[in-house]
């Protein structure tokens, strides 16, 4: 028999515009999943991560919200079916960039770079902090022009620091595929003229 939970969690897979997710700080108890306190335990921890994770995939925050909502409602949906919850990260990881590669070939939507950094990390003590911020914010806007399949896998190799075995799998590409893509990735990077201004 079907618990009203798991109901609920079909017609979220189901709706098309799913409510917004909460913030970090926001993020669902264990009451709120009665039947399943092990995924809410899930989303409390690492709940933060994977939006870092998502905002790396989009530059909008709002996109990066929804991405992790339609991430996590798969998840769920798929609770009782995922065998090993060790490789949970994988498998969201996997859902979002799913996810984010249908949107880009459904909508074909140009994006633009935006002027900060989703996500700007804690300034390090260095001999000028706001030169290294500059290098950051202009790395960030030529990683944001690179094709999306390329930023994906960029994203997963430099700032989620997967291998490329990894990357591969949660791509559902080659390890080949994903040197490759790097490598032309990274060649773009080294002649992007922002990046040679700001080094």
């Amino acid at each position: 028999m079907t618990t009203p939970v798991c109901k609920g969690a079909s017609t979220a897979a189901a709706a098309p515009s799913p409510a917004p997710l909460p913030s970090p700080s926001a993020l669902p108890s264990v009451a709120s999943f009665p039947s399943f306190p092990s995924f809410a335990a899930y989303v409390r921890d690492r709940g933060p991560a994977l939006l870092r994770a998502a905002r790396s995939l989009t530059a909008n925050p709002n996109d990066a919200e929804d991405l992790l909502q339609t991430a996590l409602t798969k998840t769920f949906v798929a609770w009782e079916r995922i065998e090993d919850h060790r490789a949970l990260d994988g498998y969201v990881r996997r859902a979002l960039v799913n996810t984010r590669t249908s949107q880009w070939r459904k909508r074909k939507i140009e994006e633009y770079a935006c002027d900060e950094l989703p996500e700007p990390g804690p300034v390090t003590a260095a001999p000028d902090p706001a030169e290294r911020q500059v290098l950051r914010d202009a790395m960030w806007r030529a990683v944001l022009r690179l094709p999306d399949r390329q930023r994906a896998m960029v994203v997963l190799r430099y700032y989620e620091d997967l291998s490329e075995a990894q990357t591969a799998e949660v791509m559902d590409v080659s390890v080949g595929t994903v040197k490759s893509a790097v490598s032309r990735a990274l060649a773009k990077l080294r002649e992007d003229p922002d990046l040679a201004r700001a080094a």
